[in-house]
């Protein structure tokens, strides 16, 4: 056999492995995101409509900053430098280890923060924000209904937010991996 065919195989054996890969990353992404979209659906609607407005407007809050601040960590993880951190796992600092296994996995890391919990909290934030407009009109007696208004203000706190963030994710891309590699790194310990 010569290298050419060798070559050719091998490189047909790590596309088929590449393809292989990305397909069964596809049903990873697919079932998480159906279920974690369920459990939190079913919790925040559940749970919100059972609370009071103000309860129910800080939920909402922390969900809209939750999404924003899952995004600023996959655009941090995008365009931080792997090198620096290479340079900190030679001094043995905590934390660097793991930030670089966050920079090569860069593309599921992003894919898993700004896709699947960005977009689950983008769903709860508009189901909330429902839920909220009913109880504003019920306890206000609005003849009209607010809906449009507050899913209007969650979209441009959303949106708006995560332009800031993505801002301050380009800029501290180091410091937002590291402090994210240093929480893993912590966690990896507790269960070993």
């Amino acid at each position: 056999m010569s290298n050419t065919q060798e070559n050719n195989d091998e490189k047909g054996k790590k596309k088929e492995e590449k393809e292989h890969s990305d397909i069964k990353w596809f049903i990873e992404v697919f079932i998480i995101t159906f279920l974690l979209s369920m459990l939190f659906s079913y919790i925040s609607t559940n749970g919100v409509s059972h609370l009071n407005l103000i309860s129910a407007i800080i939920i909402l809050i922390i969900v809209i900053s939750l999404g924003i601040f899952f995004d600023i960590i996959a655009v941090a993880v995008t365009v931080a430098n792997e090198h620096e951190f290479h340079a900190k796992a030679t001094k043995k600092i905590k934390g660097s280890k793991d930030s670089i296994k966050l920079i090569k996995n860069a593309p599921k890391v992003a894919n898993i923060c700004a896709d699947v919990i960005g977009d689950i909290c983008g769903v709860l934030s508009g189901a909330i924000s429902a839920l909220i407009s009913m109880k504003i009109t019920e306890q206000f007696g609005f003849s009209f209904d607010i809906q449009f208004i507050l899913s209007a203000l969650v979209a441009a706190f959303t949106v708006g937010g995560k332009a800031i963030g993505k801002n301050i994710a380009n800029n501290e891309s180091t410091k937002i991996v590291h402090a994210v590699g240093i929480v893993l790194n912590k966690f990896s310990r507790k269960n070993r």
